[in-house]
C-alpha cells in the first residue's frame, strides 16, 4: 500500500542505532552511553530533529539541548524504576487528599504533611536523596557525539523520494559554516526534502515535554534542596548558570532548618491552583486567527511585501535597485521578528487552550538570588499582558464588602490612568465610566471597545468582565469571584534602599510613609533637579539656560529607576541623551552637554534625597570589590537562610576536537577566578533582590497563615479581591518585621568571618565592620 514519506522517514530514525558509533577514540561519553536504554537518546534525537529550524542550528547549542534531553530523559527513567517499586504513590494519594481539605491537619504546612506521610508509609530515601549531575561539558560532548552519529547515519534514499537515481541516498544533516566576526561558527541543518516532509506531517501538531506544562495536579513540595515540584522530571531548587555549582554545594551544606521557610514560601506559592478564563482567551484566538492586532500585542501574520519586493528588485533599473534591496531587507527582518513573536504566542495559546477545561498548578523554584519563579517557562502569570488576562484563580471567593470596589480600583490602575489619584479619586472614576466597562463586557470586538485603548488592555478586559458579571448579580457581595486582584510595589529597590539607611525625604518619595495619593519619585527627582537648573540659568550657566522646559519626569525615569541596579554616571549619561534625541525641538549640537549636566544633578538629587542609601550602595560595591580581588566570590545568607553566592567568573573555553563546533565554555567543578568587575556592580541590586524576595516570602507565610490565596509576580503581589485590604496590611507588616532586623550588621558580621581570615589585604578588614550610619529615623515602623 501507500506509504507517507513521514513514515518511511521514522523508520530510518528509528533505525538509528548506537552500534554504529566510532570506538576509536572514544571517551568518558561512551561510559555514560553505556547507562542508557535505547529510548533515552532514541526519543531525544527524534525531538532534536524534529524542532530543528530551517536554517540550521549552531552545533554547540544543538549539542548541549540534545545532552541535556538525554540526561532528562536518563533521570526520568531511573526515577519511573524507584517510584515503581517504592510506595510513593501511596504517599503522594494521601498528601493530595489533606490538600483538598478545608482546614490544615493539625496545623502542617505542606512540607510537614509530606515528612509525616513518608514516616507513615515508609518509601526509601533513595528517591528524595540527590540526583548525580553530569557536567554540563559532559553533556555538550555527549550531544555532539550523537549529532556526528546522526550526521554520518541518517539518509533518504529512493523509497522516500522516487525522483532520486536508483540506489542513490542523500544525508538527511549536513554540516554548514558561517562566520562571527572573525570567527568561524559550525551549523548543522536539515535538507530542505526534509523540512518540507515535516512540515506536512507535523504542521498542526505541538509537542512538549511534560515539565514544560503546567502540572495538573498538585507539585509535589519542597523537602530538600534535592525533592521537590515534580515527581520524575529533574528540576533544580535554584537556577543558576551552566557550569556553574557553588551554590549547590552551599545548599548542601545548608543546615535543612535554615532552608524550611523557603521551602515553605515556594510550596504555598506553587500549590495555587488555576484556570482559564475562556471568554477572555476565546476573544483572543478570534484576533489571532484573523489578522491580529499589533495595537494589542498580537502579531500579524508575516507579510507578503517582501516577494512583491523581490518581483520589483528583478524587474527595476540598476540605479533604483539599491533602494529596494534596503527595504527588502528591512522587510524581511521584520517578518522574522514578527514570526518569531506570533509563534511564541502560538505556544502560550496552544496550552491556554488545551487546559482550558481544567485545573492546573505552576510549581516553583528559585534564581541564584532567592527570586521566585514558576517552573513551566511558557505559560504562566509571570507573562505578558494577554498571559494574565486569561488566568484565574481556580479558587473563588465571596466580593464581600469590599471587594467589587477592589476591582474597580484595579481596573483604573490596568487602565494606566489616574495613576497620581487617590484610591477614592480611581473609585469615582470608575463608577463615573461604568457604561464604557459593561460595553466592553459585552460586545469586545463589535462594541465602542473602549477597552482596546488601555495600558494593559486583555486585562482591562478581563476585569471588564468580571466587573459586569458582579454588578449584575442579585448581590454583589456574595459574589463569588476568581479573579486575581494586583497590588504592583513602587520602586521597591528604592524602598528597601531608604529603609536600611532611614532615609526618611527618600522613603516618604516611595511610599514608605502614609499618603492621601501615591508619591512618585521620579517626580519628585525631575522637581529636584528643575530647582537646581533654575538657579544655575540665573547664574549665567549656558546649558541650564538651554534646558528650560525639557526637564521631565521622562527624561529622568529611566536613570532614577536604574541607580538601585548600579548604574554609573557614564551610563545614565547615555540614558538621558537617548530621551533628549527624541525631543524634536530640543537642539541637537547641545545633546552631549545637556545629558552630561543632568546626570549630574540627577545624582546630587539622588544624594540629597537618599544619602543614606547611597553610602550603603557605596559600601555593597566596594566591598565586593575587595572580596573579589582576594580571588573569592561574594557570598550571604538573607534574613531567611537562603545562602546565596555570586555566579560571575572569568570564562574558560575548550575546543571540541571530532567536528567543526565552536569553543564552548569549560564547566568543571575546579575553582575559577571571580570576575572582579561582575562582582563588583552586581552586588548591590542582587543583595537588594534577595531582601526583596525575604520580603515576599515572609508576605506569602504569612498570607498562608491567614488562610489567603497569595501569589507574586516579584514585588507585585496577587490575591482575591476580598482579601486585598488583609494581604496589604500583612505586606506592610512584613517590611517593618523585615527591616527591623540588623541586616546590614548581619551581612558585615558574615562577611568578616568569611573573609577577613584569608584576605591578604588590609582595606577589606578595616572595610567591612565600617557598616554606614543610618538616618534619624532609627526605626522602620516610624516611617508609617
Amino acid at each position: 500500500g501507500n506509504v507517507s514519506p513521514f513514515s518511511l522517514f521514522l523508520v530510518s530514525l528509528g533505525s538509528f542505532s548506537l552500534a554504529e558509533a566510532p570506538q576509536a577514540g572514544s571517551g568518558s561519553w561512551v561510559l555514560y552511553l553505556s547507562l542508557l536504554s535505547c529510548l533515552c537518546f532514541n526519543l531525544p534525537s527524534f525531538q532534536t530533529v524534529f524542532s530543528m529550524p530551517a536554517l540550521g542550528e549552531c552545533v554547540s547549542i544543538l549539542a548541549k539541548d540534545l545532552g541535556t534531553r538525554i540526561y532528562n530523559k536518563y533521570t526520568i527513567q531511573r526515577k519511573s524504576c524507584t517510584i515503581s517499586s517504592e510506595n510513593f504513590e501511596k504517599t503522594y494519594d494521601s498528601y493530595v487528599k489533606l490538600l483538598a481539605k478545608d482546614n490544615q491537619v493539625n496545623g502542617f504546612l505542606p512540607r510537614e504533611y509530606w515528612e509525616k506521610l513518608r514516616a507513615e508509609v515508609g518509601y526509601s530515601p533513595s528517591l528524595i536523596s540527590k540526583q548525580a549531575v553530569w557536567p554540563p561539558s559532559l553533556l555538550v560532548q555527549l550531544g555532539f557525539q550523537l549529532i556526528e552519529l546522526m550526521v554520518q547515519t541518517l539518509k533518504l534514499d529512493n523509497s522516500l523520494l522516487p525522483s532520486l537515481p536508483k540506489n542513490s541516498v542523500i544525508p538527511v544533516l549536513y554540516h554548514v559554516y558561517s562566520f562571527r566576526g572573525t570567527k568561524q561558527i559550525g551549523f548543522i541543518k536539515p535538507h530542505s526534502i526534509l523540512i518540507r516532509i515535516l512540515q506536512e506531517a507535523l504542521e498542526t501538531t505541538l509537542t512538549f515535554d511534560s515539565f514544560i506544562l503546567p502540572m495538573q495536579c498538585p507539585p509535589v513540595p519542597w523537602v530538600s534542596s534535592h525533592f521537590g515540584a515534580y515527581t520524575l522530571s529533574p528540576v533544580k531548587l535554584m537556577r543558576c548558570p551552566d557550569g556553574v555549582f557553588q551554590h549547590e554545594l552551599l545548599l548542601d551544606e545548608c543546615p535543612h532548618d535554615h532552608l524550611c521557610l523557603v521551602l515553605d514560601a515556594l510550596n504555598f506559592l506553587g500549590n495555587c491552583p488555576w484556570k482559564v478564563n475562556q471568554p477572555v482567551l476565546d476573544v483572543i484566538i478570534s484576533i489571532f486567527n484573523d489578522k491580529g492586532d499589533e495595537k494589542l500585542d498580537v502579531p500579524p501574520p508575516p507579510s507578503w511585501e517582501a516577494k512583491e519586493l523581490a518581483k520589483q528588485l528583478a524587474e527595476s533599473a540598476p540605479m533604483s535597485r539599491m533602494a529596494l534591496k534596503w527595504k527588502m531587507a528591512q522587510c524581511r527582518k521584520k517578518n522574522r521578528e514578527t514570526y518569531s513573536l506570533r509563534m511564541d504566542m502560538l505556544y502560550k495559546l496552544s496550552i491556554a487552550k488545551h487546559m482550558k477545561d481544567e485545573v492546573f498548578w505552576f510549581p516553583h523554584n528559585l534564581d541564584f538570588r532567592g527570586r521566585t519563579y514558576p517552573c513551566p517557562p511558557h505559560f504562566n502569570h509571570l507573562g505578558g499582558d494577554f498571559t494574565r488576562g486569561i488566568l484565574l484563580f481556580a479558587e473563588g471567593k465571596p466580593l464581600g464588602p469590599k471587594g467589587l470596589n477592589w476591582l474597580k480600583i484595579h481596573l483604573v490602575n490596568l487602565t494606566g490612568l489616574r495613576k497620581r489619584n487617590s484610591l477614592k479619586e480611581r473609585l469615582a472614576y470608575a463608577n463615573q465610566i461604568m457604561p464604557d466597562i459593561l460595553d466592553s463586557a459585552d460586545h469586545p470586538l463589535t462594541g465602542k471597545r473602549w477597552w482596546m485603548d488601555t495600558d494593559e488592555p486583555w486585562q482591562v478586559l478581563a476585569c471588564s468582565m468580571e466587573i459586569a458579571k458582579a454588578v449584575r448579580s442579585p448581590d454583589p457581595s456574595e459574589y463569588i469571584s476568581h479573579f486575581p486582584v494586583h497590588q504592583d510595589g513602587s520602586c521597591n529597590g528604592l524602598q528597601h534602599y531608604a529603609a536600611l539607611g532611614r532615609d526618611v525625604l527618600g522613603a516618604y518619595s516611595v511610599n514608605l510613609a502614609p499618603s492621601e495619593v501615591p508619591q512618585d519619585v521620579y517626580t519628585s527627582v525631575a522637581h529636584q533637579v528643575e530647582l537646581t537648573r533654575k538657579n544655575d540659568a540665573e547664574n549665567g550657566i549656558k546649558i541650564a539656560q538651554v534646558l528650560e522646559g525639557y526637564v521631565t519626569r521622562k527624561v529622568v525615569k529611566q536613570t532614577v529607576m536604574t541607580v538601585v541596579y548600579g548604574v554609573t554616571q557614564y551610563g545614565g549619561r547615555l540614558q538621558i541623551e537617548k530621551q533628549l534625541k527624541e525631543i524634536e525641538d530640543f537642539p541637537k549640537e547641545n545633546v552631549w552637554q545637556a545629558s552630561k549636566y543632568l546626570v549630574q544633578r540627577v545624582f546630587q538629587s539622588l544624594s540629597q534625597m537618599f544619602s543614606g542609601s547611597r553610602e550603603i550602595q557605596n559600601w555593597l560595591t566596594e566591598s565586593a570589590w575587595l572580596i573579589s580581588k582576594t580571588g573569592q566570590t561574594v557570598e550571604w545568607v538573607t534574613p531567611l537562610g537562603l545562602p546565596i553566592i555570586q555566579p560571575y567568573h572569568n570564562k574558560k573555553s575548550m575546543s571540541q576536537t571530532g567536528g567543526p563546533v565552536e569553543n564552548v565554555p569549560r564547566t568543571g567543578t575546579g575553582p575559577r577566578k571571580p570576575n572582579v568587575r561582575k562582582q563588583k556592580n552586581a552586588f548591590p541590586p542582587n543583595f537588594i533582590h534577595s531582601l526583596d524576595s525575604s520580603h515576599m516570602m515572609l508576605t506569602a507565610l504569612h498570607c498562608q497563615k491567614a488562610g489567603l490565596t497569595f501569589v507574586s509576580v516579584h514585588d507585585c503581589f496577587w490575591t482575591h479581591a476580598a482579601t486585598v485590604d488583609i494581604m496589604n496590611k500583612i505586606c506592610r507588616d512584613q517590611f517593618v518585621a523585615l527591616h527591623s532586623e540588623p541586616i546590614l550588621e548581619d551581612l558585615s558580621k558574615f562577611m568578616l568571618q568569611k573573609y577577613s581570615v584569608q584576605a591578604r589585604i588590609q582595606e577589606l578588614k578595616d572595610l567591612l565592620p565600617k557598616i554606614p550610619k543610618k538616618g534619624k529615623t532609627q526605626k522602620p515602623l516610624d516611617l508609617y
